[in-house]
């Protein structure tokens, strides 16, 4: 064999000249290496998102979200119900002006007569003022003296639950309008306005309870 031949091959090649041979087979055995790696790293990559997938889904994070519910969770209280009917005045002691907002006549006369079946003191009864007249799309609007709303206009407001309750500042007195409007047919039935005024007229518990949207 001759020194030049180099070791391990046999013989079977000789160097002649400036030019080496290529060794084929040992590149290709060192891009099977370089794939296979690759091919290990990119399992590795999958099964460990797999893996991430797998504790989201089951409940792996169940400590940080629960820790994270703690802090996030707001509590809500529910609105107190404040003593009712303290000074509240009786129908027998609250006037009701009547008027007709509405194209349709006689209401206000109709209107006023069962009001006053039900214990209310009836003062002028008559159409509407121009401010008001056909201009009420709801049926019918309470208004007041600022003095009113919390004590004659929630009484009054038994008799026709769907009314709006306005006030006057710059109204003078006790007494107060009942405008009906044009989606009105008739005033809430006696059996529930009876029970809606015991309901204002009694004292209600203070609620201390308390809800938690998590």
């Amino acid at each position: 064999m001759s020194m030049l031949t180099p070791p391990g091959m046999g013989g079977k090649y000789r160097i002649t000249g400036d030019k080496y041979p290529r060794m084929r087979q040992r590149r290709r055995r060192g891009r099977l290496v370089v794939a296979v790696v690759a091919s290990a790293a990119a399992l590795g990559l999958v099964g460990w998102g797999t893996l991430q997938l797998i504790d989201v889904f089951t409940g792996g994070g169940e400590k940080a979200s629960a820790a994270g519910s703690k802090a996030d969770c707001a509590t809500k209280a529910s609105p107190s119900a404040s003593t009712k009917g303290a000074a509240l005045p009786k129908p027998a002691q609250i006037t009701v002006n009547v008027y007709n907002a509405t194209p349709r006549s006689g209401l206000a006369k109709s209107t006023a007569d069962e009001l006053k079946k039900r214990g209310f003191k009836i003062g002028d009864v008559g159409n509407a003022s121009k401010e008001f007249d056909k201009k009420i799309k709801g049926t019918g609007i309470l208004l007041g003296p600022t003095s009113s709303l919390n004590n004659s206009l929630p009484v009054l407001a038994t008799q026709l639950t769907t009314a709006e309750r306005r006030t006057d500042a710059a109204r003078k007195g006790t007494e107060i309008d009942l405008l009906i409007g044009n989606g009105f047919k008739t005033l809430t039935p006696k059996a529930a306005a009876d029970k809606a005024l015991s309901a204002l007229a009694g004292p209600q518990p203070t609620s201390t309870s308390s809800k938690k949207s998590c």
